[in-house]
């Protein structure tokens, strides 16, 4: 530990972040970190406990608390404040893929389960890491780990997202042969086409996609497993097969008028604008891409993927926008049932939100409500949205509470755009079917408990395909685990 009082010596100190009617103006990362003397004091506020949670990973009250991953952060935070960069890269390479992902996009569960949480703010934990790791690629410690022996092994990852990419640099280090299978035209899923460049700059993705093709891994786009190539002729080319597909299918609404236009669900929104800006140099050409501009939008969804269709459409130009959300306001600060270490459910007000607050001058959020009808105009498009108040009720029968509608508070708003983010439900049924792979009542590929090979043998599934959706910090750790357990099916024993 180099400064046992630094927790008590220094404050928080985190990146400057644009204000927000500056950064909305463009689609680039928003965030200046701190210089390298203000980031090792950061450092020095790790008190390097005894019980780490910030490192511990667990599940506590159906959440998690601390990195999935078991990062070792004390000790990297250490390496942060004495300025021993490499060693923190080589510490932080041990048990993390991307970090430069995580340290952009992740919510920090390190820092929420941070011991300083108790009386104080947590250490900067996922600041640190990005630190590390652009550090170590500024000084070219970042190379291709290009293994020295070939095992003759061969192995299809089926997916490009985090836990695709987690499992192939696996496999691939230990010397396996491995290809990956994307069904859209660039490597990356969710990363590529589910985050908004904002938050992680597609050039960013593709430094590490270039790292590893020099490693070996083979990337194949284009290709849609279960529709433009069997099943069967995979599991005959590859000695196994790993599913990584995410968890792509949107939760619809099911209310009417949702077959009028210019409703969409989130993801198509935010991919079109990934797409239109990589195709006309950052520059948003009317015509390609689905668009916000001076509309009335509706973004219904209250979690991260509604906070990002906020701040897609804030860059847009949008006349208004409102988020509906079903669950209650969440307080300000912990409740006394959800003490530290657990995952504090608060209210979080994200990048997107607080754009739309210092233009709009209100916060875009209403609680407790949901939308009852769509009304369209005489072309079938969208043009107003009937919602409800909700409040909570016990269900007699199976003694659930249930958010059920108000009588008589109904209100029409306008809307020319309506954005669905209410999650995904599971995995693609026709690669599943391809598979012939069990699932469970969620639709996710089932395995047993702790374990990723499918109902068929040499069938092997991770990430959201695997849990449901979920974070990328998961998602990688998915891949790693999922990268371990092939290794020991086809070598008898695992060294990653």
């Amino acid at each position: 530990m180099g400064k046992p009082t630094g927790f008590l010596e220094y404050e928080r100190e985190t990146a400057k972040v644009l204000p927000p009617k500056v950064r909305i103006a463009n689609f680039k990362e928003f965030r200046t970190p701190l210089n390298k003397e203000k980031q090792k004091l950061q450092g020095a506020r790790c008190m390097a406990c005894g019980v780490p949670f910030c490192q511990s990973g667990m599940m506590i009250g159906g959440m998690a608390s601390g990195c999935p991953l078991h990062n070792l952060v004390p000790e990297t935070n250490d390496l942060v404040y004495t300025g021993n960069w490499k060693q923190a890269f080589l510490r932080l390479s041990k048990t993390h893929s991307f970090p430069e992902f995580t340290s952009r996009v992740c919510p920090a569960l390190c820092e929420a389960a941070c011991t300083c949480n108790i009386n104080g703010e947590p250490v900067s934990t996922k600041e640190n890491e990005r630190a590390i790791i652009e550090t170590a690629y500024e000084n070219g410690w970042v190379t291709p780990q290009i293994p020295e022996v070939r095992t003759g092994k061969s192995i299809a990852v089926i997916g490009s997202g985090p836990s695709g990419l987690a499992a192939a640099q696996q496999l691939n280090r230990r010397g396996h042969s491995v290809t990956v299978f994307e069904r859209k035209d660039r490597v990356g899923g969710l990363l590529r086409y589910g985050i908004p460049n904002m938050k992680l700059d597609k050039a960013v993705v593709d430094r590490r996609i270039h790292l590893m093709e020099e490693e070996g891994v083979k990337f194949v786009t284009n290709v849609n497993v279960g529709k433009d190539i069997k099943a069967e002729e995979l599991l005959k080319q590859f000695d196994r097969v790993i599913l990584a597909c995410g968890a792509s299918n949107p939760r619809d609404i099911k209310v009417p008028g949702r077959d009028a236009k210019g409703i969409y669900f989130a993801v198509d929104f935010l991919k079109s604008t990934t797409k239109a800006l990589w195709a006309n140099d950052m520059k948003l050409v009317d015509g390609t891409y689905i668009s916000a501009k001076g509309k009335h939008v509706i973004v219904i969804g209250g979690g991260d993927t509604g906070n990002d269709c906020i701040g897609t459409s804030m860059r847009h130009g949008a006349k208004s926008v409102l988020q509906v959300e079903m669950m209650p306001k969440a307080p300000d600060t912990r409740a006394d049932n959800n003490p530290w270490p657990e995952w504090p459910k608060v209210l979080k007000t994200d990048y997107g939100q607080e754009e739309a607050i210092a233009v709009f001058g209100q916060d875009p959020r209403i609680y407790k409500t949901t939308v009852k009808e769509f009304q369209k105009d005489k072309n079938g498009n969208v043009k107003k949205a009937v919602i409800v108040s909700l409040e909570p009720k016990k269900d007699e029968k199976s003694g659930r509470m249930m958010m059920v509608p108000i009588e008589g508070s109904e209100k029409v708003i306008d809307a020319q755009l309506v954005l669905i983010a209410a999650g995904f439900l599971g995995s693609q049924k026709y690669v599943t079917d391809a598979f012939k792979t069990d699932l469970n009542p969620r639709t996710n590929v089932l395995t047993k408990p702790d374990e990723y090979e499918t109902s068929v043998p040499g069938v092997f599934t991770a990430g959201d395909m695997h849990r449901g959706q979920s974070l990328v910090v998961w998602a990688i750790r998915e891949g790693r685990e999922a990268a371990k357990a092939v290794d020991r099916s086809l070598m008898g024993y695992t060294n990653l």
